[in-house]
C-alpha cells in the first residue's frame, strides 16, 4: 500500500490530510484505487471539494536547453462540499482511471530510470487550492506492449533509457500533450546501428507503435526509411512473429544503407 501525508495542516487548528493508495501496480486503461483521509483538527472546517489526478515529469525543449515540467494529464473530482468536524475522520474513497496512453514505468519488475508518474491530491478550501505530494504508481505494460518489448530483448537489444517528451507525433492517435520514448542499444549483429527508439500510443482497442533508428533529437523523420509506424490490436497481437517482423525491418533498412 502507498501511504503519504498530503499536508501537515490546513491552517491553524485545521485538519490533517493523508492519501492512501491500496494498489500501486496498474496498467494503462486500469484503475488505481485509494482514499483521501481527513483528520479533523481543533475546529470545524469547510472543504469545498476534493480531486485526484495523475502527474508526469516531462522533458520540455526550448532555448537550446531541456527543462523538466510537471504536467497533470488527468483529473477527477471525488467529492463535493462538506464539513470536517473537529476531531472526526472523514474518508473519501476514489477509483482513478489510468489513461490508455499513460507511459510505462516498470518492465519485468524493474523501474525505468527517468519515469516519474504518480497520483496528486488537491483540496479546495475557502476559494483556495491546496496540493499535496506525489504518490508514485507503477505502470506495467499491456500484454501487446510486453510482446514487442520481449521481441527486442530476444533480438539482443539492451535497454538504454526512457523519457517523456512534450509534443505530438503526427499521424498517431495521441491525445496527451506528451509521449514516451523507450531507447534500446543495438546488438552486435546490427553493426552501424546506434540505437532504436520505441513509442506506444494506445487507446482501448489498438495502439500505434512508432520505431525510429538513429533519431535526431526532437524530430520524427517520417519521410525516412528509418522511421516506421504501424498499428497493433490489443486483443489480436498474438498472431505476429514480432522478433521476425522487427528483424526483417532492421535488415531491410540496414541493407539499403550498407550498415550490416
Amino acid at each position: 500500500m502507498g501511504f503519504k501525508k498530503l499536508l501537515a495542516s490546513l491552517g491553524a487548528g485545521g485538519a490533517s490530510v493523508e492519501t492512501e493508495l491500496t494498489e500501486l501496480n496498474v496498467v494503462p486503461g486500469g484503475v488505481v484505487q485509494g482514499e483521501v483521509r481527513l483528520q479533523g483538527g481543533s475546529v470545524n472546517q469547510q472543504i469545498q471539494g476534493v480531486s485526484v489526478g495523475l502527474q508526469a515529469r516531462v522533458e520540455v525543449e526550448g532555448n537550446d536547453q531541456e527543462l523538466k515540467q510537471d504536467i497533470e494529464f488527468t483529473k477527477q473530482s471525488i467529492g463535493g462540499a462538506f464539513e470536517v468536524q473537529a476531531g472526526a475522520v472523514h474518508v473519501v474513497p476514489f477509483g482513478l482511471e489510468i489513461p490508455w496512453e499513460t507511459p510505462i514505468t516498470t518492465i519485468d519488475g524493474q523501474q525505468l530510470r527517468g519515469m516519474n508518474i504518480g497520483v496528486t491530491t488537491e483540496l479546495a478550501i475557502a476559494r483556495a487550492l491546496d496540493s499535496g505530494d506525489l504518490d508514485p504508481i507503477n505502470v506495467h505494460p499491456l500484454p501487446a506492449q510486453q510482446a514487442i518489448l520481449d521481441a527486442f530483448i530476444q533480438l539482443g537489444f539492451r535497454f538504454k533509457a526512457a523519457d517523456m517528451e512534450r509534443g505530438h507525433i503526427r499521424g498517431t492517435r495521441q491525445r496527451l500533450p506528451f509521449y514516451q520514448e523507450i531507447e534500446f542499444f543495438a546488438p552486435q549483429q546490427y553493426r552501424g546501428l546506434n540505437q532504436v527508439e520505441l513509442t506506444f500510443v494506445a487507446d482501448d482497442r489498438e495502439m500505434d507503435v512508432i520505431l525510429e533508428m538513429d533519431k535526431k533529437p526532437g524530430l520524427f523523420t517520417e519521410g525516412s526509411d528509418s522511421f516506421r509506424s504501424f498499428q497493433v490490436g490489443l486483443a489480436d497481437f498474438h498472431g505476429t512473429d514480432w522478433p521476425g517482423y522487427l528483424n526483417q525491418w532492421l535488415a531491410e533498412v540496414g541493407g539499403r544503407r550498407n550498415w550490416f
